[in-house]
């Protein structure tokens, strides 16, 4: 029995979404929000008297609802997801803000993104054309662009 490559994606996705690396990183990031609610919570049931089992059902429900929306915002916690992008940056032409030498600043489509040069690119000098090669999270790899 053979998978299709849209099987085979799921199950890659799959197994990246609930990879340690990704579910440290957004409950390590939810922790703060936690934290604030919790005081927030404990702060209003000194002056308005409420049980204190009320103040925990109402932070265990904000618990369960990082955990149930987990599954829907995972990709924006992956940058090496390329799908976290809206857009594909392969083959964007920019312009260097700086000098690229390893590594600078370029501006594509009116954003700043930090560079490095693609392997056995020369320097790139402030105002020169560059093109993109490949992502690396959200670090580009240029070089020069191609002359047209």
């Amino acid at each position: 029995m053979s998978t299709s490559p849209a099987d085979t994606k799921r199950l890659q996705d799959r197994r990246r979404m609930w990879s340690a690396r990704l579910l440290v990183k957004y409950w390590l990031l939810q922790l703060p929000a936690i934290g604030l609610v919790l005081m927030i919570l404990l702060a209003v049931e000194a002056n308005l008297a409420w049980p204190r089992w009320v103040v925990w059902t109402l932070v265990a429900a904000w618990i369960a609802k990082d955990a149930i929306l987990y599954p829907v915002l995972w990709r924006a916690y992956d940058l090496a997801d390329p799908s976290a992008l809206p857009y594909p940056m392969e083959g964007a032409i920019g312009v260097a803000v700086g000098r690229i030498d390893p590594s600078g600043l370029v501006r594509i489509w009116g954003e700043l993104w930090r560079a490095e040069l693609c392997a056995g690119a020369r320097r790139i000098e402030p105002g020169e054309t560059v093109q993109v090669t490949a992502r690396r999270g959200l670090t580009l790899l240029v070089g020069p662009a191609p002359a047209s």
